[in-house]
């Protein structure tokens, strides 16, 4: 099993921490990614993305060995500290590239059987609003299973935190671990996602945006074809 981990900062602090251990229980390859270090250019909203190609984004080649990792991994962890209730910079910056690969445009056919796990602490509170924005772009990328773990570490620093706090960290590590081992090969997207796709196949189906019709009459998607 591959797993993928983007972590929305550079320092090793709590969740960066929770990240590693979920991804040794988990086992297998581990590669890892740090914001900014690895990918810190802003979109600039010049919408290649969108209505030509992804390939025709500024930024296309830095992000090109994380795109890469994240479509032969099996697992794709992301991470991020919470920030004034909602990811960090860096995160947000990194997932704006992605636009263009929502199922309202064109989903990569790799991620339905996928699994995600969102990744969020916080010395207070913050950690449901900081996963859902990165729960929000793995459901749009068509991912087919979604777990999350928050914890309100109560500390400053990994170093920090309280026994208490550290056995509910090897709990939730320990389920989400479990869960994702016994889905491994069988992952099916939810219903709700197999709602959408069906969604934007009709959306498709009138056209609107040229490149994204195209992508999809290709794949079949269109018609018949599925990618699950």
């Amino acid at each position: 099993m591959k797993t993928v981990i983007i972590h929305g900062q550079n320092h090793k602090g709590s969740t960066y921490h929770i990240a590693r251990i979920l991804a040794e229980k988990i086992g297998g390859e581990v590669t890892e990614f740090f914001l900014p270090k690895d990918f810190s250019a802003f979109c600039v909203g010049c919408t290649n993305c969108f209505t030509k190609s992804e390939t025709l984004c500024p930024h296309f080649k830095m992000l090109e060995p994380i795109t890469k990792a994240m479509n032969e991994a099996d697992v794709i962890i992301l991470a991020s500290p919470v920030y004034v209730y909602h990811v960090t910079g860096p995160m947000k910056v990194f997932l704006d590239h992605y636009g263009y690969q929502w199922m309202v445009h064109r989903p990569e056919e790799r991620m339905f059987s996928k699994q995600g796990v969102c990744i969020s602490t916080a010395a207070g509170s913050g950690t449901k609003s900081t996963n859902k924005d990165m729960a929000d772009s793995l459901f749009f990328w068509g991912v087919g299973k979604i777990y999350k773990i928050g914890i309100n570490v109560a500390a400053t620093s990994w170093q920090k935190i309280g026994e208490e706090k550290r056995r509910i960290v090897e709990k939730k590590t320990t389920k989400i671990a479990k869960e994702v081992k016994r889905n491994f090969g069988r992952v099916e997207p939810s219903i709700k996602t197999k709602l959408f796709f069906n969604l934007m196949r009709m959306l498709q189906k009138r056209g609107w945006n040229e490149a994204d019709v195209k992508y999809w009459q290709k794949r079949g998607w269109d018609q018949k074809k599925r990618p699950y």
